[in-house]
């Protein structure tokens, strides 16, 4: 076809080209908001949740107790004598392990000794509630190999955060948990505490029967059968907020009695306090875990929760404010470049 056919046909117009706008930005205000919303999420979660978790008794534990009874007197079983002013050290021992993710499995041991000699003897495993203190029946628990026992109440500390009121506390030697009763308020090592008292009267221990010499009642010879009767008065110091015994005291006395017979014979008569250099470790150790727990159930999430609160705030009112910026004639619409109909060279004269 010649050049000269192409003369008169109108120009041909390309097709217009259409680009997607930019990237739009957030909305002014977005990360103010979301910061916001973090605080106050935090604020709500560390005391319902996190201050929770972080107050359970845990799971793995090792504690060594040391009760001193200066002065002490107790009966020589070996020599069958009294020995006055004595110095008795009790050693109370748990290791624990993790029981489940609510549980505790301790096994315990308490010794009574002079002079480095034994003079007393007994263990026992319990499966302790991290969240109560207190004693659950399962798992092989045992008082000295008795597992027909059921041990409750508390074991060892109380519950993070536990009321004033009376409670109940284990105690292995007569297989029961008198109750402990509140007293009054009081202060040890500066620290703030609860002073509880638990009174036992004279009560028989259990499996206790053993053949000692007739002439501790007054008979001449051969044996008898007697039994261990207990009688003691215990106070604990405990820290409210955590629960912590850092304080302990105990007014003991022990009496052998014949079964079939009357009378009876002073076994142990002392004194127990908890050593004094343990009682400043335990006061510091319950200062610092308590600063902890008010911190997460308190101080920082009357923190956090109000700074959320101005910081949601402000990205609102800025968010606000920036909209009269907009124009809202273009949102949603693609920038189009329209090409202008160039005519063809090829239709030149």
């Amino acid at each position: 076809m010649s050049m000269f056919s192409q003369v008169g046909r109108a120009p041909e117009s390309r097709p217009a080209l259409r680009f997607p706008e930019p990237t739009r930005r957030l909305p002014k205000g977005t990360l103010s908001v979301a910061v916001g919303a973090f605080l106050v999420t935090m604020a709500l979660l560390l005391p319902f949740y996190v201050q929770e978790r972080v107050a359970l008794m845990p799971g793995d534990v090792s504690h060594q107790l040391r009760m001193d009874a200066p002065g002490a007197t107790y009966l020589d079983t070996a020599t069958w004598t009294q020995q006055e002013g004595a110095d008795l050290t009790r050693t109370t021992r748990a290791e624990g392990t993790a029981h489940g993710s609510d549980w505790s499995a301790w096994e315990m041991t308490v010794d009574t000794e002079a002079s480095d000699q034994v003079i007393d003897h007994w263990s026992r495993r319990v499966i302790v509630d991290r969240e109560t203190g207190r004693a659950v029946n399962c798992c092989g628990e045992h008082v000295n190999g008795d597992r027909a026992v059921r041990q409750a109440g508390l074991i060892l500390d109380w519950p993070a955060g536990v009321p004033e009121g009376d409670h109940s506390y284990y105690d292995a030697e007569v297989r029961a948990a008198p109750a402990v009763a509140f007293e009054e308020n009081d202060e040890i090592a500066g620290l703030a505490v609860r002073r509880y008292v638990q009174e036992l009267s004279d009560t028989q221990v259990p499996e206790s029967a053993r053949d000692v010499p007739a002439a501790l009642f007054g008979d001449s010879r051969g044996t008898v059968t007697a039994t261990r009767w207990l009688a003691f008065e215990r106070t604990f110091w405990v820290e409210p907020v955590t629960g912590k015994v850092v304080h302990m005291t105990e007014e003991r006395s022990e009496t052998l009695r014949p079964q079939n017979g009357s009378g009876e014979v002073s076994l142990l008569d002392a004194e127990f306090a908890l050593a004094e250099g343990q009682v400043s470790s335990l006061a510091e150790h319950a200062r610092v875990r308590a600063l902890i727990l008010r911190g997460l159930d308190v101080w920082v999430p009357w923190t956090l929760g109000p700074l959320g609160a101005v910081a949601i705030l402000a990205g609102v009112i800025q968010a606000l404010r920036s909209r009269p910026e907009d124009d809202p004639r273009h949102q949603g619409k693609d920038t189009v470049i329209e090409h202008v109909a160039v005519p063809d060279p090829a239709g030149r004269a």
